[in-house]
């Protein structure tokens, strides 16, 4: 059973970008450099400075992203001794109280610059740890733990980041569209949003970033919604003829009493008085059923040509 649809059974307040989320924070790449471009895009988009602006800082409420940080800096730098933001955000606290450890992370992920300075994370994350494919693929999945989300794909697709800096905007725009995937990006009061609206598109995103449960449980989705809208479609399609035939039936039946009052179907050839006459008995019929009923039968075609040729003598008696 899928994760979104067994949580949805069980009560589970669990939207489909959180399912997401968590299936991203539980894979962790074999590779230190696919984990330090993740751990890059954690502390570039959830990371912050304190102390004067003098140490790093986690700024986030969001334990998948807390937890992903923390099992990175274990597994890259073998650092245990990593402090939790907490809950309420009030108080901010080193994430790395030891100096030269943090000194070996700041380091590692290119937070100086040339001149010895520190990079703000808000700036774009050097390019020298996205420099492979599988480095861009671990980047966007701690880019969507900490600015990503998603909207219920049973009510429509939207795919999101949404970042505070506009240079940041655009690599992560770039970033995608290096995979062929479509992203716009637009501003959004005080924020830039790069975003997705196309379903395909998502998938390909969600496959890029190694959401391969998720993924499946949305082209699911899809499958039932697009076999939805084709039923709709169909139905729709089918009324708006039945509408169609029942209105042309109508206006046959008006004309062919109107000749009849006015008339006279005596005066009417045999073939036109007995097509008049079967259309009268037979009001619902459609007109390959009209066809059987008449001597000899007649095909469809015909029967619309016998209809209009009414029609058209009604018209002109009206005149």
């Amino acid at each position: 059973m899928e994760v979104y649809r067994l949580w949805k059974g069980m009560g589970i307040d669990m939207s489909f970008s959180g399912t997401v989320k968590e299936e991203l924070a539980a894979q962790v790449s074999s590779a230190r450099h696919c984990q330090l471009a993740e751990l890059a895009a954690l502390l570039h988009f959830a990371g912050g400075t304190c102390e004067n602006d003098a140490h790093l800082c986690l700024e986030t409420e969001n334990e998948a992203v807390e937890r992903k940080c923390f099992t990175l800096l274990k597994k890259t730098f073998n650092i245990d001794n990593v402090v939790t933001q907490g809950a309420n955000m009030q108080r901010k606290s080193r994430l790395l109280p030891d100096d030269r450890e943090e000194a070996r992370v700041i380091q590692a992920l290119h937070l100086y610059d040339g001149t010895g300075s520190r990079v703000a994370l808000e700036s774009p994350v050097n390019v020298l740890l996205i420099k492979n494919s599988c480095c861009l693929r671990a980047y966007l999945r701690g880019v969507f733990l900490c600015a990503g989300s998603m909207s219920d794909p049973e009510k429509s697709y939207h795919l999101e980041f949404v970042c505070n800096h506009r240079a940041q905007a655009e690599q992560l725009q770039g970033i995608i569209q290096e995979f062929q995937i479509e992203a716009k990006l637009i501003k959004r009061k005080k924020y830039e949003v790069v975003y997705l609206k196309e379903g395909a598109g998502i998938v390909d995103l969600l496959n890029v970033m190694g959401a391969h449960v998720s993924l499946m449980n949305l082209e699911n989705l899809r499958i039932v919604k697009e076999m939805r809208n084709s039923i709709n479609r169909r139905v729709n399609c089918e009324t708006a003829n039945i509408s169609k035939t029942v209105t042309a039936a109508s206006k046959q039946i008006e004309d062919i009493l109107f000749i009849r009052d006015r008339y006279g179907f005596d005066n009417l050839p045999d073939n036109l008085r007995q097509m008049a006459e079967v259309r009268l008995e037979h009001p619902d019929a459609a007109l390959k059923e009209l066809g059987e009923y008449l001597e000899p039968k007649v095909g469809k075609s015909g029967v619309n040509h016998r209809l209009r040729r009414l029609s058209e003598l009604a018209d002109t008696i009206r005149l």
